[in-house]
């Protein structure tokens, strides 16, 4: 099948090798006999909800940021639309941030959000660094997802907001609550870059099948080998471990 795939901002939003996500979901459809359909789409572009299968949003400088906010901000119907219907989405620190209601800053500067998940986030002082292990469960499918953060935004969810996962190494989204990311139907936000898909084939998959049963199929995939994956996995799980956990 033919996975569309709207890569927002990949020209502002792509530190930290954040674009390797796109690589992974391209080579783990294609050894399956699946191919992705990527489109950029830059400020001022038109992105119709119901185009994609799979939307993906990297992270950024400050400055990066602030520059997209707006056109993002001004998506937010559109994404809130498509993501309600079913389409697939993956949001990565920056970006995380800015599908929430915004970002306040230490001196009191606003970045508007578009509203998909239920957050808000406000500068702090001091930058959350290092690696994380989350315990996750994808609707009933239990996991551990592993990756790196370094961010100075406090993400606060609302009480009733649904996080990807339980911290149990690391900082997550406000250093205190014990959670990490955000997830609203088949669309995720994280902080953990690295990027995050090629220690996590899990958390790669269960996306891809998801924007695999917005293109109507049946969303299953065939197990792939993952020795390296695994592996990689692994390596992180224990960096992460050896911070001593909360």
């Amino acid at each position: 099948m033919r996975i569309r795939v709207a890569h927002l901002y990949p020209d502002y939003l792509n530190i930290y090798a954040d674009r390797g996500n796109i690589a992974v979901f391209e080579r783990r459809a294609a050894l399956r006999g699946h191919s992705l359909e990527i489109v950029g789409v830059e400020p001022g572009d038109t992105l119709e909800p119901s185009a994609f299968d799979l939307v993906y949003v990297g992270g950024g400088q400050d400055r990066e940021q602030a520059f997209i906010a707006p056109d993002l901000a001004a998506r937010g119907d559109a994404i809130r639309t498509a993501v309600a219907g079913g389409t697939a989405l993956l949001a990565v620190c920056g970006g995380y941030q800015l599908l929430g209601r915004g970002y306040r800053g230490r001196n009191g500067s606003a970045m508007p959000g578009a509203g998909l998940f239920p957050h808000e986030t406000v500068a702090g002082d001091k930058r959350l660094i290092g690696d994380v292990l989350l315990d996750v469960d994808l609707d009933g499918l239990t996991t551990t997802v592993v990756g790196f953060e370094n961010h100075a935004g406090r993400t606060l969810l609302d009480l009733d907001a649904v996080p990807l996962g339980k911290i149990v190494a690391g900082h997550g989204n406000d250093g205190t609550s014990g959670y990490e990311g955000c997830r609203v139907g088949a669309a995720i936000g994280t902080y953990l870059h690295g990027p995050l898909l090629p220690r996590n084939p899990v958390l790669a998959d269960w996306l891809l099948g998801r924007a695999l049963v917005h293109a109507g199929g049946t969303g299953e995939l065939e197990p792939l080998p993952d020795e390296l994956e695994r592996l990689a996995h692994a390596v992180s799980a224990g960096r992460a471990r050896s911070r001593g956990g909360r």
